[in-house]
């Protein structure tokens, strides 16, 4: 992972429907943090900051997200019944995974 890396993904906003998503690497602090901002894609903007920190008995990660949706006020009126909790599923499933290999 480096600064001003481009990644590319297809990410499904409704059943059946793909859209492509490219985000960039904009700061990579070595063991501490990266910063991930989308370029192009499903949000009108997302900034996704990942943290580690070391704590007893191994790392602590942590993600703060901000982002806005498009197409107001009807991004406004999904994020809460679609968006957010799609949101939620993807950070928990992960967490999951992290867990189950880590802990």
């Amino acid at each position: 992972m480096y600064e001003g890396q481009i990644i590319e993904y297809q990410v499904m906003i409704a059943p059946y429907i793909w859209v492509p998503w490219v985000t960039e690497i904009k700061t990579v602090k070595e063991g501490v943090s990266f910063v991930d901002e989308q370029r192009f894609g499903p949000y009108k903007f997302w900034h996704h900051l990942h943290t580690f920190e070391q704590v007893e008995g191994g790392v602590m990660m942590k993600d703060l997200v901000h982002y806005a949706l498009p197409l107001w006020p009807f991004g406004e009126w999904a994020n809460p019944v679609f968006v957010k909790p799609k949101l939620e599923k993807i950070f928990g499933y992960r967490k999951e995974v992290l867990e189950q290999r880590f802990a």
